[in-house]
């Protein structure tokens, strides 16, 4: 009996022209507001950079930033509207490749990114998406990541926590960084770079 295939999609840079994150900061908050959070956060940012600070603690440092204490149905909304209106990010070809993926297989999304505005871009497809997961209390963000940051070798974690029996599949996946690196090599076959032809 053939082995169904499971096929990981990093999201950012892999399925994307840029960064999600920052172009959902300034969807959300306007450029300015962007860049003066961008200046006032440059020293940890370049630390992260230089590989001088851990990337994940600059991140959610950069998130509580901009969307700490916002209320988390209004950044769900947030994150709707800039899927919807910002279809153009995803790279020519990313999205049928996904399509393709859901006809022949289970289609995943591991992503660093956060899955309130990464889910909203594979809207009716049956995709999976296995990404940061974000903390709230009394229905707010607290500005802080609900376990780990999903890059690097989390990316292996989460994806066998969600498919644990690796023998019963076949592995496909797709990605584009040094945080892809654990998740490529974990993989039967595996793509550096794709979509960019």
């Amino acid at each position: 009996m053939a082995k169904r295939t499971v096929y990981a999609f990093d999201f950012d840079g892999t399925l994307t022209l840029r960064d999600s994150f920052f172009a959902l900061i300034r969807h959300a908050k306007g450029l300015p507001a962007l860049c003066a959070g961008l200046a006032r956060l440059a020293l940890p940012l370049a630390g992260a950079v230089l590989h001088l600070t851990d990337r994940g603690l600059v991140k959610e440092r950069l998130f509580a930033h901009f969307f700490g204490g916002m209320d988390a149905a209004n950044f769900d909304r947030c994150c709707e509207r800039f899927a919807k209106e910002n279809g153009g990010i995803l790279r020519p070809g990313a999205m049928e490749a996904v399509r393709d993926a859901c006809a022949r297989g289970t289609a995943s999304i591991v992503s660093a990114s956060a899955e309130n505005w990464v889910c909203p871009f594979f809207a009716g497809l049956a995709v999976e998406v296995i990404a940061t997961r974000l903390e709230t209390a009394g229905g707010r963000l607290t500005g802080r990541f609900l376990g780990a940051n999903c890059t690097g070798a989390e990316k292996v974690r989460r994806l066998l926590e969600r498919f644990p029996d690796r023998d019963s599949y076949t592995l496909t996946a797709y990605g584009d960084s040094e945080g892809d690196r654990e998740l490529l090599a974990f993989a039967d076959e595996a793509h550096f770079r794709p979509f960019r032809g």
